[in-house]
């Protein structure tokens, strides 16, 4: 039997994101969202490439955001993976899903028999590893990109999505990143009012997120039949060559947030970091605790604390102080207390149907819509907290960007495969 937290869950909730009420309508929940419903008469059709938890839960999202859009395609590694999705789907989505059987695709290869589809836009949600190919293959083919975050677990990937963006533009194809956190109605208001002056010039900034262990995700005990790449695919959240570590694979949404509020990308950071808790093999080879400096552009210091250990207290919020007050920020709320007082009390809807509908609009009214340079930044901002937590050095977004890291095996194939190794700041060499 696998131990593992329920697979279709809503994540939206599930990973400490604002709260809706049950009671609430998805109508309510989009009002007032442009595009949102809106009476289209062309119809998109949607492939989905990586059927977890994660891609169930856009997809609803996406079918859901404006009328006239169905499911067309599924690609994953695993049939189990696929079977489970689309039988969810179904449950929920009804006539929006037309997957035929010679439209259900498994392996490494899934993603370009998607792509080879008469699909107009791609879901990306696989582990973030294979991120970067599958969206430069769904530009390369023509297709409108939403991809997870992060896009990418090495510098090697996020040069490769920054130069994905300018094809797109050259190509006229939307690229939607799923951070709908730049959607969050309070956290526009208030950096909105950052933007103004509301604070002042800016200092300094403070960045939290910690949580529980995550203890019982995936499936475990480890299968007589899966090759070492099938359990380390399986348990991909616990292996930094296919998450990123979790600094990468969630926390980037509250780094993304900070590069937001503060216009911009560090220059620097210098992070410490381990695994003290998630010791077991099982675990892979990812910290469960990282803390970092940040310098971003004139001297503006950030700090970061991130923590995933079960039994402690729990914080996720983030603070900019500048010369005029302060701005504190979570997923719920937006205050700034100083000499410009603010608080947040408007309308809240949904985030993540909003940035499907947002996309869907652009597609049909021909709108300019393109985050891929953006959350690629991001990610590397995440991937930098790894980099010099692993290594135990300070360095530079210059460095960072350049950085030969490249966490690809060896091949892609389910056989043999070392579990990667614990990183040793100190000892393990910074690429």
């Amino acid at each position: 039997m696998e131990s593992q937290a329920p697979q279709w869950t809503d994540l939206f909730s599930r990973r400490d994101f604002i709260k809706t009420s049950a009671a609430a309508s998805l109508a309510s929940l989009t009002a007032g969202i442009p595009g949102a419903y809106a009476a289209g008469s062309d119809k998109i059709r949607v492939g989905l490439i990586g059927c977890g938890g994660r891609g169930a839960h856009d997809t609803k999202n996406c079918l859901n955001a404006a009328k006239n859009v169905e499911l067309v395609a599924m690609g994953d590694m695993f049939k189990d993976r696929l079977q489970g999705c689309l039988a969810h789907l179904k449950a929920k989505a009804g006539d929006k899903i037309q997957v035929p059987e010679d439209a259900r695709f498994l392996g490494f290869d899934a993603f370009k028999k998607v792509l080879q589809t008469d699909v107009d836009l791609v879901i990306l949600t696989t582990p973030p590893h294979f991120r970067a190919e599958h969206a430069r293959a769904a530009i390369e083919a023509g297709k409108h990109v939403f991809m997870e975050k992060p896009v990418a677990v090495d510098p090697t990937g996020v040069r490769s999505v920054i130069e994905t963006a300018k094809l797109a533009d050259e190509k006229n194809l939307t690229i939607l990143a799923g951070t709908q956190m730049r959607r969050l109605a309070n956290l526009v208001a208030v950096v909105d009012k950052i933007r103004e002056g509301a604070i002042g010039d800016l200092t300094s900034g403070l960045c939290l997120r910690m949580g529980g262990g995550m203890l019982d995700w995936g499936p475990s005990p480890r299968q007589k039949d899966w090759s070492d790449m099938e359990w380390q695919l399986r348990r991909w959240l616990f292996m930094d060559w296919l998450s990123g570590d979790f600094v990468a694979e969630m926390h980037v949404h509250n780094l993304d947030i900070m590069n937001w509020a503060l216009d911009g990308h560090p220059t620097k950071v210098v992070a410490q970091g381990g695994r003290f808790v998630r010791t077991d093999p099982k675990y892979g080879n990812a910290y469960d605790m990282f803390s970092a400096e940040f310098e971003y552009e004139g001297g503006i210091r950030v700090g970061y604390m991130g923590r995933q250990v079960e039994g402690g207290s729990s914080r996720c919020d983030q603070r900019v102080f500048g010369t005029k007050g302060v701005a504190y920020m979570d997923f719920a709320n937006s205050i700034i207390e100083g000499e410009n007082p603010f608080k947040y009390d408007g309308p809240s809807p949904h985030p993540e149907v909003k940035q499907h509908a947002d996309q869907i609009d652009a597609i049909r009214n021909n709108k300019h819509l393109n985050e891929g340079k953006r959350i690629a930044e991001s990610s590397l901002t995440a991937i930098m907290v790894r980099m010099s937590a692993y290594t135990g050095n300070a360095i530079s977004w210059k460095y960072a960007l350049n950085s030969k890291l490249d966490l690809r095996p060896p091949k892609y194939e389910m056989g043999d495969l070392p579990m990667p190794e614990v990183s040793i700041p100190g000892k393990t060499k910074l690429v």
